[in-house]
């Protein structure tokens, strides 16, 4: 900002005033949010990698269905207690060095599940699968947490939606990926060991930008004031200011609750529908849609957010269209042929679902400020996760087996289960998610009222009336 002659203040007075006045943003932040939106959409392809063709892994390494789930579950278990860690990572040891620790279990976990291919005469496979997996659920945290630190750190005050927004979506990109790439590399049995090499090269790339470009946690100059006080509240008393705000509170049980619904209809979905007879092709047709319109969605809701600051009003609405399609899909699912309502289904369930996720982080950060990004971010995604894990334990113990009818494609040597009670639950789940959210969340937005309140006082402090007050030192006693 350039004042007129006349009203520029002393040179004291400028010098004091251009430290809390002159915000800067730097092009290096889209590379830094480019590591990190490849490194999550990494780390989900190596999560969802095995769902799309679970009856085929199932089959090779002679494991059961559960065994296959718990390939996809331990991303939940992992992430409970690394959690608390992660957000205590990224608040203290700085997002630069989360981030390249992150990309090294990323990478180290996609080479470790194909050691049952590389190392001959191993007797537990799954173990070596389960490791890897555990290790990149590991990273996974990390790389969750992330978006909503960076955008406060690295970005200004009109981007920060759409910076987050870039780097929640690729995760859902990289499920995109594996719901598309898993199936048409998988033919047979024979091509397991060609999807898990491939999966590697992104994680591998990432690995090495993470290393190589990323050179700072924070910029020189903050590109906002909310990003000169990014980490102001300690660890443990920012879990404490977190717990005590019935408005955060009420907020991470809900979205928490929506996280775990997501995650098990992602890792589910396959199973579902495989035994209405529809085929691993048109499965993963059905999980890029999501994906796709989800994306969508977010893009278009973030930008909207980003110029209107109507977060709650958006992350309610959208609560609450999800649920409508949640309720559909549960019913849907349990027809056969039903090819286009299906897709129809799954678009609109990304559209309205995944568009809610990067606004949802953004109204955690602001409900609870002046708490750090990591912990607001963080504690939601860790219940989210416990929630997860307990919807899909839950969804997975109702089910039970039945005769094979003759339209079924699943190809686990098993006997379909029927998910009749599990889906209506879901739905049931997620109705009742979006009716607490809709009735009991009320927040101010603290961190733009700060942000106003430290914008008005530098005016103050810059206006002629306030330096012609200040006394000259030579007419001092």
């Amino acid at each position: 900002m350039v004042l007129p002659a006349g009203d520029r203040p002393g040179a004291d007075a400028t010098q004091a005033l251009s430290a809390l006045w002159d915000y800067r943003v730097y092009a290096r932040r889209w590379v830094f949010l480019l590591v990190l939106s490849l490194l999550s959409f990494s780390n989900a392809t190596l999560w969802l990698s095995f769902a799309p063709v679970a009856d085929m892994i199932a089959h090779h390494f002679l494991l059961s269905t559960e065994q296959i789930n718990w390939l996809s579950r331990v991303y939940f278990v992992a992430s409970i207690p690394s959690g608390v860690v992660a957000i205590w990572v990224l608040d203290s040891v700085g997002l630069r060095w989360a981030t390249i620790v992150c990309a090294w279990l990323n990478f180290a976990g996609s080479v470790f599940r194909t050691l049952p291919f590389m190392v001959g005469g191993i007797q537990d496979p799954f173990a070596f699968l389960m490791g890897g997996q555990s290790l990149c659920a590991l990273a996974q945290t990390l790389v969750v947490f992330s978006p909503a630190k960076l955008a406060a750190l690295w970005f200004p005050e009109h981007q920060r939606a759409t910076a987050n927004m870039i780097g929640t979506m690729s995760n859902p990109l990289g499920i995109l990926v594996a719901n598309l790439l898993s199936p048409a590399l998988v033919k047979k049995e024979e091509d397991i060991p060609l999807m898990l090499g491939i999966y590697i090269i992104p994680a591998g790339i990432t690995c090495l930008l993470a290393t190589a470009c990323l050179l700072e946690s924070v910029p020189p100059t903050p590109p906002s004031a909310r990003a000169i006080h990014s980490t102001s509240e300690k660890f443990l008393d920012g879990l404490k200011l977190l717990l005590c705000n019935r408005a955060y509170v009420v907020l991470a049980v809900c979205f928490g609750g929506g996280i775990g619904i997501f995650s098990s209809f992602s890792a589910l979905l396959e199973q579902v529908l495989c035994v209405r007879g529809y085929s691993n092709e048109f499965i993963g047709l059905c999980g890029a849609l999501f994906i796709v319109f989800g994306v969508l969605g977010a893009l278009v809701l973030s930008l909207y957010v980003d110029r209107t600051k109507l977060f709650t009003e958006a992350v309610k609405i959208g609560f609450c269209l999800t649920s409508v399609v949640c309720v559909a899909f549960a019913l849907v699912s349990q027809l056969q042929g039903q090819t286009l309502a299906l897709a129809a289904i799954c678009s609109l369930l990304g559209l309205f679902g995944f568009a809610v996720a990067p606004i949802a982080m953004e109204l955690a950060v602001e409900c609870s400020f002046p708490v750090g990004e990591g912990a607001a971010a963080g504690l939601i995604f860790v219940l989210g996760q416990a929630e997860g894990v307990l919807i899909m334990v839950l969804l997975t113990a109702l089910t039970v087996r039945r005769a094979e009818p003759s339209v079924s494609t699943c190809q686990d040597g098993q006997g379909p289960l029927d998910w009749r009670v599990s889906m209506l639950l879901m739905a049931g789940l997620c109705t009742l998610f979006s009716c607490f959210l809709v009735l009991f969340f009320h927040t101010p937005y603290r961190r733009l009222q700060a942000e106003a309140s430290a914008s008005c006082s530098i005016q103050e402090d810059m206006s002629p009336a306030t330096v012609d007050r200040e006394p000259h030192p030579a007419a001092t006693p």
